[in-house]
């Protein structure tokens, strides 16, 4: 089994930075895409920015030049670096991951369960 944990939300004023992070735990396991979501309140949870196992990044249009996605392919950790937060960037975040199991092997998808991120103005 592999879980996704996600942290670091919290409240922050406009022009602040938060560090999110997400940890995936479990065994026999490799992990490809990392993705961060975000699901604002009334609105459709959209992708923010993704990495690829071998480090290839993109971002959404809004939050380019101001979000940088890492991970750790050794701890199995993606982080999102957010700067200069506006309070349209308010939302629920979410860890995304495409993993193969190693035994047996298999392709999946997991969610963390989110973590709050709110911008006062």
């Amino acid at each position: 089994q592999v879980q996704l944990v996600e942290s670091g939300g919290g409240l922050v004023q406009a022009g602040g930075s938060l560090r999110l992070s997400c940890a995936a735990s479990g065994s026999l396991f490799s992990v490809n895409r990392m993705d961060w979501y975000r699901q604002a309140l009334g609105k459709q949870r959209e992708l923010v920015a993704s990495i690829t196992s071998g480090g290839s990044t993109n971002y959404a249009d809004s939050v380019k030049g101001r979000f940088t996605i890492s991970r750790d392919n050794g701890k199995n950790t993606v982080d999102l670096q957010m700067n200069d937060l506006k309070p349209e960037d308010t939302a629920v975040y979410y860890c995304h991951a495409g993993i193969v199991t190693l035994l047996p092997p298999r392709n999946a998808e997991y969610w963390g369960q989110g973590t709050q991120v709110t911008v006062s103005s």
